[in-house]
């Protein structure tokens, strides 16, 4: 558990890209947004208005933003693939620690509408422990003054920040 003086301050986006890319991470946290020009960005934010149009749409609670809820305090998100499941799972799982830390214990559930998929999540007591671990590390990516060294990885050309990247 976080200690008192330590507040859970990162969006479910900077744990995402923690997985994806630690330099896209810093670029997007130093208020680098390339998002708006990604055409994947934008096929993601199509699909997720237009599934599941009968629940409750993105709810923002201090920084972190949930797609949708269930009865049962059960948490939605919505993804586009698989292709980077485990930055899609671990976003989940910070929302449920995030809202244990609110005393809010909830399920999660990521939808994959276009492959008619579901993947449960459970905070279980290691991955409480995983995700305090990668606070740890993100905020001491976050404090240097530069980013880090980009790393060559088979998606880099669809990213929106390549050309940070390798310029």
């Amino acid at each position: 558990m976080l200690s008192e003086d330590e507040e859970l301050i990162y969006t479910g986006t900077q744990v995402n890209y923690y997985f994806v890319c630690k330099k896209k991470l810093w670029l997007f946290s130093n208020y680098l947004e390339m998002e708006h020009s990604s055409d994947l960005v934008l096929l993601g934010k199509l699909l997720h208005e237009t599934s599941y149009a009968r629940e409750l749409k993105e709810i923002q609670l201090d920084k972190i933003k949930i797609d949708f809820l269930k009865k049962g305090c059960e948490i939605h998100e919505i993804k586009r693939s698989r292709k980077m499941e485990k930055s899609h799972v671990y976003q989940l799982l910070y929302y449920l620690y995030y809202l244990k830390q609110k005393n809010i214990h909830s399920k999660g559930v990521i939808n994959y509408p276009i492959l008619k998929k579901k993947v449960e999540v459970d905070l279980t007591e290691e991955k409480e422990i995983d995700i305090e671990n990668i606070l740890k590390d993100i905020s001491i990516i976050l404090s240097k003054k530069t980013p880090p060294k980009a790393e060559k990885k088979s998606f880099c050309k669809s990213c929106s920040y390549y050309e940070f990247c390798w310029c």
